[in-house]
């Protein structure tokens, strides 16, 4: 499975950088990071840190601007990937950057199996459905993850599952055993993931019984 970070926070990445496949951003994300009028140069950095992709997300919200934003965010470095919302014009966009200029896209804010059947239809590359939000009404976000793990196993579409709105290492782990190809944490989760307290109870242990022995 991959591990992407869901951070724009450079000293995240870099403190963090070993254990991921790559980045995925929001604009909600670079707007908190107060660089939003140089966002470019923030995601040129970036990708400067990280080999794999880095998905950056448009903001337009029509067809004609989608492409056109999406053809200047790919321009920033050669492992961004360009996100797309799950709309119409949305799909519509990734269907023309994938198949006219064979730029990768990640179709984002996926919550239903029939919505992640039409962007792998699309071309999508990564398609990211969000558990967590699932979750928040009371809806099993992770079941979502395997109806769409099902449909593509089916037709062999070539999309990978990006699980995304990931709250604990649970959803990692569960996400995993259903046979998601990737998925983004952000770095309070990750970090989450690596520890365990019982690790470090041993590990005091060990050191405790090898300073008595000096």
């Amino acid at each position: 499975m991959e591990i992407f970070l869901d951070s724009v926070d450079l000293n995240e990445i870099k403190e963090l950088k070993e254990f991921i496949d790559g980045i995925t951003t929001n604009p909600s994300l670079i707007a908190k990071s107060g660089r939003k009028d140089k966002y470019e140069d923030l995601i040129s950095e970036i990708c400067s840190i990280i080999e794999g992709p880095v998905s950056v997300e448009v903001v337009a919200n029509n067809h004609e601007d989608m492409v056109k934003e999406g053809l200047k965010l790919a321009k920033i470095a050669s492992n961004v990937v360009v996100k797309l919302p799950l709309t119409y014009e949305g799909l519509v966009s990734c269907k023309k950057l994938w198949t006219e200029h064979e730029i990768l896209v990640n179709i984002t804010l996926c919550f239903s199996p029939g919505q992640a059947l039409l962007a792998a239809k699309a071309g999508a590359c990564f398609i990211s459905p969000f558990v967590g939000r699932l979750d928040d009404i009371s809806y099993d976000g992770l079941s979502l993850i395997e109806d769409i793990c099902a449909i593509y196993s089916n037709y062999g579409f070539d999309t990978k599952i990006l699980v995304a709105s990931v709250r604990s290492p649970a959803h990692i782990i569960k996400a995993a055993r259903l046979g998601a190809d990737s998925i983004t944490v952000p770095a309070k989760v990750l970090r989450q993931l690596l520890n365990h307290p019982l690790t470090d109870q041993g590990l005091a242990i060990f050191e405790k019984d090898w300073g008595a022995k000096q």
